[in-house]
């Protein structure tokens, strides 16, 4: 069965690997581990955003770069796909305001484009008959439109994979014909080598 995997970046990193040691992540490698042996992976299109250094972490673009290059180099079958950050100065109401002034200015940070380029990869692909099955890797509700009208076309097959443990969308469940979650025992088994073969591409030592 071809199968497309579609893959929310940032669903995926706060959903499952914040906090682990799991990063380095071969996702080609993992997905081929969860699906059953029916699915043959031919693509898989990570959605994401160029990050920013901060003043409390500096070498964050850098480590990001390295990994998708190394995700890249090692699996041929992975496409990125980049949205943006958009940084913008609004006023927020204080959960406590004691005193004066109720409201304080912040910079809010969006993750802007990655639900949109998802949805419709997803469904570009579904019309062109790219796959017969499409595997929604995220739990944004956003995303349930896109999964409905591929739902809908004949002969396609639509499933999710939930990062994390939590209860799935149910906008999304509605619209699929299987569901798995990305454990912890999964993650530790699907890293990527370092150095990457060929390359000089290693795992960050920070990281």
């Amino acid at each position: 069965m071809r199968t497309y995997i579609y893959v929310d970046g940032f669903n995926l990193y706060y959903g499952a690997l914040k906090g682990t040691p799991y990063k380095w992540l071969d996702l080609a490698g993992l997905f081929r581990t969860i699906l059953r042996p029916q699915n043959n992976v031919l693509k898989v299109k990570y959605f994401t955003a160029r990050v920013s250094a901060r003043p409390n972490d500096p070498s964050q673009p850098v480590r990001q770069d390295i990994y998708l290059n190394a995700l890249q180099r090692h699996c041929p079958e992975v496409e990125v796909h980049f949205g943006r950050f958009l940084n913008t100065r609004v006023r927020a109401r204080l959960a406590n305001p004691e005193i004066r002034p109720r409201t304080v200015e912040v910079v809010k940070s969006e993750e802007k484009g990655t639900d949109v380029n998802l949805a419709v990869h997803l469904l570009n692909d579904g019309w062109l008959d790219a796959y017969d099955c499409a595997v929604v890797v995220s739990n944004d509700s956003d995303i349930a439109e896109a999964m409905r009208l591929v739902k809908a076309q004949p002969g396609k097959v639509i499933g999710l994979i939930k990062p994390g443990t939590g209860r799935p969308s149910p906008h999304l469940r509605a619209h699929t014909d299987f569901f798995c979650r990305i454990g912890s025992n999964v993650l530790g088994k699907n890293q990527l080598p370092s150095p990457i073969p060929g390359t000089n591409l290693v795992k960050p030592a920070s990281w």
